[in-house]
This record gives structure tokens, C-alpha cells and sequence, in this order.
């Protein structure tokens, strides 16, 4: 129960309590936590009574205009954080000091909530792999021989990483007709979404350490919702040998709201199954004190909306890889975290069409027309075209937390 005055199950209460950068018409950005349809000024509540637990100050580093310097606090000081705001927003004690820092939503503006240091995006979908595969390489087996050995991925461009709401560009490139001898430049004609969930890191590492799938969640700060946009004739074109570059590198969308790994608790779930081959060790989890592993899925289920008509519902439950795993595996050569960094799980698709997270995969690859409410059809995404991710898991205490809206508008080159 809280005293603050909202309705009974609301997707935004105790049990979620997520962190963003927020506005106001005459203030700058800083952290906030959403509560209900408010948002709680953090640095300003912490600064009234001092800060909670006795580490380093939390007012200065939620005043800050991102929140990197709070995750380099680590997870000791983010459980203490989160286990005094539930005292600030659940004891009738602080209601009188801290109503005043309660911000209706609707008058705030969101930004990005991190300075993003490093973006890796992985692959960690069989369903989408499969789909994928069969589409781009109908003559060979579609999983390559390495995507069950290993958490597949790429480095992506962190200064093209915009907040949701921000329209997005249809970019221009290279792209090679299959009819046509010689590639062509101009805009993309075939330009597509990926539904992912972003995860966001803090703690930073030094190079040469490796960080084990044991101690990832030390790292894992939590979770926003992310679109990694694709120009998939682009992409057809350039992905050989090295991968995807232009046609991504345009723009990736993601939520304002960061729901932490401690919110998710409850929405953690055995991983479908990886004994046929067997991860090597580094990747495989370890059994935890409730008999769980830490090596983990979660019990995540996303809405695609297109134009105002809902499309898809990927399960993300589904996905092959989990998140400790792919940190395991992206710094198992050395390579550092940093904080702020923000990697990406691929595209969330399930094994039936309308749990597809991409419109490749929806309308196979431009044959299988999606029809919308409004009796228009859509392969590929048209100028004005909006899309929103929406997304919900289980809480604590049998609640449903939301992950938020992560939207993004098409205009023309």
C-alpha cells in the first residue's frame, strides 16, 4: 500500500518504482522515479532528510542529467536505494515532506535516462534465427553452426540511441535489387522494426576481467524496452561477411522508464532448454539458493502496435540466450563494462505468427501483406507510419508491472 493516490494495481506501483530523466518547464533534467501517474523528484527527497544506508550520496547523483553516476554505485547501493524509496512512498511518515516533489506526469518531459557508453545488440531468438535464416539463406540450414554454441551479437553506434518519441529518419544506403546487376543508392524501401528488451549495465569492470554469469547480475541495473530499427534491404546488401552496419546504425529507440533486475525478480523463468549441444562452462548458470539458476529467462510479454492496431504479442519468455550469458560471453575475452552501457537481446519472436517481433517476420519478408484496422496493408514501413512497444511481467505480491511505451514516427529522407 502507498499513500500516494492511485488506483489499486496500478502498472506503475510499489512493486516497480522505475528510474528515468525527467524535465520540468523551468528545470533541468534529472532522475526521477515514476510512482503511479507521478513522478517522485529523487535528488530532491533524498536531499530532505539525508541519504538513505551510509554510502556515497545519492541527491548529487540523481541531480545529475543522466543516471550513469548512480550505477557506478553498484548493486549494494541500488538495493539500499530501492529499499528506501518503498519506505518513502509506503510510510505516511514522509507524506507531508515529500507530496510537494510529486510531479504529474503530464508535465514532465522524458530524455534519454543514460549517457550510453558502449550498445552491443545480440541475437538471441531461435525462433527469430529461424526465421531469419530461412528468409535470407533459403538454400542453407537456418541457424548458423555457431548461434547455439554462443550468445551471437554486434557492436552498434551508441550516439544514435534516442529516447522514445523521438521521430526517426528513414535512412539512405546501398541496396542491391535481386533483378537489378549493380547496387543502386537512395532511401530504404524496405524499413522494419525489431521489438528487444535493452538491458543496462553498471559497475564497471577493468580490461583482462572477465565477469562471470554468476556475477552478472552485480551488473545488470535493469531493463528498458528497445527498438532497434532495421533497413533490411541495406542490410541484405552489406551483412556479408561482417554484419550489419548502416542498416542499423541509423537509430535505435528506447523507453524512458528503466525497470530494475529487482522489480523483475518475480518474472524470472527457467530458460526454454540448452542441452542439445550444451553450452561450454563460462556459459552455463549455476543453481541459487531458491533452486533456481543464474542463468535465467523472463516472463515478459510485449505488445506491437502498428498505426493504432496491434500486430504482434512476442513472449519473451521464449529467448534461447539469457541475459547473464551474454555479458558472460561479451567479456570472456577481456573486454570492460562500463557504466551505462546498454546492450540489446534481438528481436523477441515466439514460435507462432502473431508472437513474430519484426515485420520481416510478420509479413515474410514482403509476401504476406499485414492488414491494419484501418483496411490499409503494410509490408514495410511508410512515411508517418508510428509504431509502439508496450510491454508487462509479473511483480511482487501477484502485480503486474509495466515496462513502459517505447515509440518512434517515421519521416521522410
Amino acid at each position: 500500500m502507498t499513500w500516494i493516490d492511485m488506483p489499486a494495481g496500478h502498472p506503475f506501483g510499489v512493486s516497480n518504482l522505475p528510474y528515468g530523466v525527467f524535465s520540468t518547464a523551468d528545470s533541468a533534467p534529472r532522475v526521477g522515479v515514476r510512482i503511479g501517474d507521478f513522478v517522485l523528484d529523487a535528488s530532491a527527497v533524498a536531499a530532505l532528510g539525508g541519504d538513505p544506508g551510509d554510502g556515497p550520496a545519492l541527491a548529487p547523483a540523481w541531480a545529475q542529467p543522466n543516471l550513469n553516476g548512480f550505477l557506478a554505485m553498484g548493486r549494494e547501493v541500488w538495493t539500499i536505494a530501492r529499499e528506501w524509496l518503498i519506505d518513502v512512498v509506503t510510510d505516511d511518515a514522509h507524506a507531508e515532506a515529500v507530496r510537494p516533489h510529486l510531479i504529474p506526469i503530464d508535465q514532465v518531459t522524458m530524455h534519454l535516462p543514460i549517457a550510453v557508453a558502449d550498445y552491443v545488440d545480440f541475437y538471441a531468438s531461435e525462433h527469430h534465427a529461424t526465421n531469419v535464416g530461412k528468409l535470407f539463406r533459403p538454400d542453407s540450414e537456418p541457424l548458423t553452426p555457431n548461434w547455439k554454441h554462443l550468445p551471437i551479437g554486434y557492436h552498434g553506434r551508441s550516439g544514435t540511441v534516442v529516447v522514445s518519441g523521438t521521430d526517426i529518419t528513414r535512412p539512405s544506403g546501398q541496396r542491391k535489387p535481386p533483378t537489378d546487376p549493380t547496387p543502386v543508392f537512395g532511401p530504404s524501401v524496405r524499413l522494419d522494426i525489431e521489438a528487444e528488451l535493452g538491458f543496462i549495465v553498471g559497475g564497471a569492470t577493468k580490461l583482462g576481467s572477465p565477469v562471470s554469469v554468476a556475477d552478472a547480475d552485480d551488473h545488470l541495473f535493469g531493463v528498458v524496452l528497445l527498438n532497434d530499427w532495421s533497413a533490411r534491404d541495406l542490410q541484405a546488401w552489406e551483412y556479408v561477411p561482417l554484419g550489419p552496419f548502416l542498416s542499423k546504425s541509423f537509430a535505435t529507440t528506447i523507453a524512458p522508464w528503466v525497470i530494475t533486475t529487482e522489480a523483475l525478480r518475480a518474472a524470472r523463468v527457467p530458460l526454454p532448454g540448452q542441452t542439445d549441444p550444451t553450452p561450454l562452462p563460462y556459459l552455463q548458470g549455476e543453481p541459487t539458493d531458491d533452486g533456481a539458476s543464474t542463468a535465467y529467462g523472463l516472463d515478459i510479454t510485449y505488445e506491437v502496435e502498428w498505426n493504432g492496431t496491434v500486430i504482434s504479442r512476442p513472449p519473451y519468455r521464449s529467448m534461447y540466450w539469457s541475459p547473464a550469458q551474454m555479458i558472460a560471453h561479451m567479456t570472456v575475452n577481456g573486454a570492460t563494462l562500463r557504466d551505462g552501457d546498454l546492450f540489446g537481446s534481438g528481436t523477441i519472436s515466439g514460435p507462432e505468427k502473431d508472437e513474430r517481433g519484426s515485420f520481416l517476420e510478420l509479413a515474410w519478408g514482403g509476401q504476406e501483406p499485414v492488414r491494419l484496422d484501418d483496411g490499409s496493408e503494410r509490408t514495410f514501413l511508410e512515411d508517418g507510419d508510428t509504431v509502439v512497444l508496450r510491454a508487462t511481467a509479473p511483480g511482487s505480491n501477484g502485480s503486474t508491472i509495466s515496462l513502459g511505451e517505447c515509440i518512434g514516427t517515421i519521416r521522410g529522407s
